[in-house]
């Protein structure tokens, strides 16, 4: 049986069939913050749905007047994209804005490997194969361009009228655009995804930072180690009441207090904690790596993770790299970034040797697989990545266990520092965001920024330094006023610091070991 419908017939069809399939999780979210027992409310919630399908009828009209075909083949895609897109905003609580779409492109095989459950099939199968299907039995009639033309006229000041009729519900849409427009489907993934493509495909050369200088040519030695969606308040240095970082307590490292990241995904949190620029305004600038690397120094970047900016360094290794040849089950996890690290820096004939570890660290959903059996030490743990089908107790033992790995990463990552005892060594731990475990309904990481609760922005940042630096430095890092505030902003200009650097992007005040840091 083929249908045979005339186009606003098809349009208004699609439009309803589409508000009513893929949007209950916003409309799930307009219930829960809208006053449900008034008449405020309930037209809130009429007005969403009347705006999700008004945009979806207005913009199919649109493109009917490029052709009818557009129309269909439009129509087929969204849906087992749409069917997706729905699986993981309901599953993650995810909004789908541009920094989201960032998020997807930069996701590796291994990681969307991580993210696959079988309730995937069954949602792109009912809600994309399915409508794919009755849409292709499909066959819209023919009319004049004038007619479609009118058509969207028609639609234009319908959606405009109930606007003016329903203006009191605005403001609270107004001050929730951003979720609301980025659980709107099929258009927050269609719109979103070209705008970061465009950010992020452009050529954009990387403007040269000026020269530097050294004030001092010790032999020294400096990690920074880049985490992954650790957030501060899961660390017992900032007064969690688990014991989840035993080694670095033993070590005595510095806890910085009050620190935020500059954005909730990685790519963009990663640009900041290399960037010279506060805020994340490191767009068109060599980062950090690459200017030390170009001032003379050694910089070695590792990494299990993904998402840093174009770098020019003298060794750059991934994960598949460092597993080669490697035995045992570290080889699978962040240990592996420490294979081999203290011989080849002993190769190194520099004086000043920079090494990034850049960590998979905490990155979820799967959090159980990022840490060895033997450090599953809170049980028992959530090993679903339908972390909403999880009971609270068991994602943050998962997670919880994620972090106590990571801890004793970073302490051998301090081990191998103490085998340069000649040499002034510090290691400097910051995570790019914090992560969602199901507080406010949210899970993971990548809610936009403005919106996004404490636990995605507040993050870790410790420093650990050897005797011979402390000398070097004369400052104690844990004489620092508790209610200082701190940033990803400290980590290029302390780098700097550390190494004796001085240029005219260096800012002391930003310099945790200069006596005019603030």
């Amino acid at each position: 049986m083929r249908w045979s419908p005339r186009l606003a017939g098809f349009i208004l069809a699609v439009a309803v069939v589409n508000a009513v399939l893929y949007h209950w999780p916003l409309y799930a979210f307009v219930i829960a913050n809208v006053d449900r027992s008034s008449f405020g409310g309930l037209l809130t919630l009429v007005t969403v749905f009347f705006l999700v399908t008004f945009v979806t009828a207005l913009l199919l009209s649109l493109l009917s007047l490029i052709s009818l075909r557009l129309v269909k083949v439009t129509c087929m895609v969204a849906a087992p994209c749409s069917a997706l897109a729905i699986y993981f905003v309901q599953a993650y609580g995810v909004v789908l804005d541009k920094s989201m779409m960032g998020n997807l492109f930069n996701t590796d095989v291994a990681e969307a490997g991580s993210l696959f459950h079988p309730r995937l099939l069954l949602y792109l199968l009912l809600l994309g194969a399915l409508p794919c299907w009755l849409l292709s039995r499909v066959q819209i009639q023919h009319n004049r361009r004038l007619q479609r033309a009118g058509f969207a006229l028609v639609i234009l000041v319908v959606g405009v009228g109930w606007a003016y009729a329903t203006s009191k519900t605005w403001p609270w849409i107004d001050q929730n655009s951003k979720r609301l427009g980025g659980m709107t489907m099929p258009w927050s993934y269609v719109i979103n995804a070209p705008r970061y493509l465009v950010g992020r495909l452009a050529p954009r050369e990387q403007a040269l930072l000026p020269p530097a200088t050294f004030v001092a040519n010790d032999k020294t030695i400096v990690f920074l180690v880049i985490g992954e969606a650790a957030r501060a308040q899961d660390f017992s240095l900032y007064g969690y009441a688990r014991l989840t970082n035993p080694r670095l307590a033993e070590d005595g490292v510095v806890a910085l207090a009050h620190t935020r990241a500059c954005s909730t995904y990685t790519t963009a949190s990663v640009l900041c904690i290399l960037s010279h620029l506060e805020g994340g305004r490191q767009a068109g600038w060599e980062p950090l790596p690459s200017y030390l690397q170009r001032q003379g120094l050694d910089v070695i970047w590792r990494t299990t993770n993904w998402g840093e900016p174009p770098l020019k360094v003298q060794t750059l290794e991934r994960g598949d790299d460092l597993r080669k040849g490697c035995e045992g089950e570290g080889c699978d996890h962040d240990e592996v970034l420490l294979r081999g690290l203290a011989a080849r820096i002993r190769s190194s004939a520099r004086d000043k040797i920079f090494v990034v570890l850049h960590a998979n660290g905490s990155h979820g959903p799967s959090y159980y697989s990022k840490y060895p059996p033997a450090f599953e030490v809170f049980k028992p743990v959530c090993k679903s990545v339908e972390l909403h089908q999880c009971t609270s107790e068991t994602l943050v033992n998962a997670y919880d266990n994620t972090i106590l790995y990571n801890d004793e990463v970073l302490h051998r990552a301090i081990g191998v520092l103490k085998e340069f005892p000649q040499a002034a060594t510090m290691l400097m731990y910051i995570s790019d965001h914090g992560e969602s475990l199901g507080e406010y309904g949210l899970y993971l990481h990548g809610t936009p920024y403005s919106i996004a609760p404490d636990v995605q922005k507040d993050v870790p940042f410790l420093v650990w330094m050897s005797e011979a630096f402390k000398k070097k430095k004369t400052i104690a890092m844990s004489q620092r006023a508790p209610e200082a505030n701190h940033s990803q902003a400290n980590v290029f200009h302390s780098v700097m610091g550390a190494f004796d650097m001085r240029s005219e992007v260096y800012q002391p005040q930003l310099d945790l070991f200069s006596g005019d840091a603030k």
